[in-house]
């Protein structure tokens, strides 16, 4: 990436200055950890939560996920290429099916799939302006394997109890920003249409994901996890 200005407007040319000035901007802007009271709380929840049944990690599921992994995907910090572990499918599945069911159930995570390659992608504006970037985490290819399955049973859940409004339109599955924009418009031809008066106000949230709690999304998917 090219040159970026620092806080004193001065151009940082070399690779490590500008690593640390976007590290520096990409932690800026994360929340606060959570208060006493609102961690004690959540550890009331995860004990409640870990005395349910969890679902089964399938060894076909895992050589399923294997076997649909991009191996044009770059290494991640942990070394295993993408190519390697889709070959190895039929060796790993039963091993990696155990990993991830041990971790499911008891919470721990392997220390290496905690670690990630933070990569800053360009949005728009200024590249030269480090508010122009946001950070893009490449993590271990197995944590994403246990990831997958995890995130379907979190959806069906929260198809089952009605938490995700069927008026939601980003990152759900089967709609976006164009099927939101047309029934928008078609709500809104209606109205004029019969001759009323309409207004659209339209917000922006800055930097959403990075500011939003982490601590209090976990406490609310705990709240709807398996088996609640």
């Amino acid at each position: 990436m090219g040159p970026l200005l620092n806080e004193a407007g001065v151009l940082v040319m070399e690779d490590a200055e500008k690593a640390e000035l976007l590290n520096a901007f990409f932690a800026s802007v994360f929340s606060a950890n959570a208060g006493p009271q609102e961690s004690q709380a959540l550890e009331e929840i995860e004990e409640a939560y870990r005395e349910h049944d969890f679902p089964l990690v399938e060894e076909d599921c895992v050589r399923h996920r294997l076997s649909d992994l991009d191996i044009h995907k770059s290494i991640v910090p942990d070394g295993m290429h993408p190519r390697v572990l889709r070959e190895l499918e039929d060796v790993i599945a039963e091993s990696l099916s155990i990993i991830l069911e041990r971790s499911w159930r008891t919470g721990e995570v392997p220390e290496d799939w905690r670690k990630a390659n933070v990569t800053p992608i360009f949005k728009k504006g200024k590249k030269d302006d480090q508010g122009n970037y946001r950070p893009v985490s490449l993590t271990s290819i197995p944590g994403k394997v246990m990831g997958q399955p995890i995130l379907e049973v979190i959806m069906k859940q929260m198809e089952e109890k009605k938490v995700i409004r069927s008026s939601q339109r980003g990152f759900t599955k089967g709609k976006s920003c164009l099927t939101n924009l047309i029934a928008s418009f078609s709500g809104v031809t209606g109205w004029v249409d019969e001759g009323r008066a309409v207004d659209v106000v339209c917000l922006d949230c800055s930097k959403a994901f990075d500011t939003d709690s982490n601590n209090i999304l976990l406490g609310k998917l705990r709240k709807y996890g398996p088996n609640e």
